[in-house]
């Protein structure tokens, strides 16, 4: 086949992806927007996810790991360990969403019961990180296709934005868990 032949399958597999990344997005936006703004917690009440909060946090810190451990490798040259620890931060990412998307299923919003400079400082990290998470996926995707395609110039041009929003999110995700932890009585 000839390269322009190719070039009109290439685009219209990669519109394909494309949409299908974007319909993925936008059912994960949708569904996390109905779990927290319209049904707010209060199923399965036989359930008790309270500890999910921490692992959360800890998948957070993992991710966090990984990813600037896979910047590490990517500059050093180890392209094969890079992949690995891309995947594995995705996975780590992934798992949370399902614990975060579990929790909330349950349980509802914990609402931060401080004041003053704390509550200020909680609410504007809380802001930017759901802000800031919403990009993730669909740049995660699209930075492992073009990864998957080896089309690396579009891959870099992905990654110079997914990568600093996505340990920013990894990294306020815990912070977020610690300020809110903090704020809590003692019985929760």
């Amino acid at each position: 086949m000839t390269n322009a032949a190719q070039a009109p399958a290439s685009r219209l597999s990669d519109r394909t992806f494309y949409v299908l990344t974007g319909v993925v997005s936008a059912t994960a936006l949708a569904l996390l927007a109905w779990l927290l703004l319209i049904r707010r917690g209060g199923g399965a009440a036989q359930v008790d996810l309270r500890f999910m909060p921490a692992v959360n946090a800890g998948l957070n810190a993992v991710a966090a790991s990984l990813l600037l451990a896979g910047w590490v490798a990517i500059k050093r040259g180890a392209r094969r360990v890079h992949q690995s620890l891309m995947v594995a931060a995705f996975v780590a990412s992934a798992l949370f969403l399902v614990g975060y998307l579990a929790y909330h299923y349950v349980h509802g919003d914990t609402r931060y019961a401080g004041d003053g400079v704390l509550r200020a400082v909680y609410l504007v990290v809380l802001a930017s990180h759901v802000l800031l998470s919403m990009p993730v996926v669909p740049l995660a995707l699209v930075a492992f296709y073009f990864a998957w395609r080896q089309d690396f110039r579009r891959h870099r041009k992905v990654t110079r934005w997914l990568a600093p929003i996505w340990l920013y999110v990894s990294v306020t995700g815990v912070l977020v868990y610690f300020l809110l932890r903090g704020s809590l009585p003692a019985a929760l």
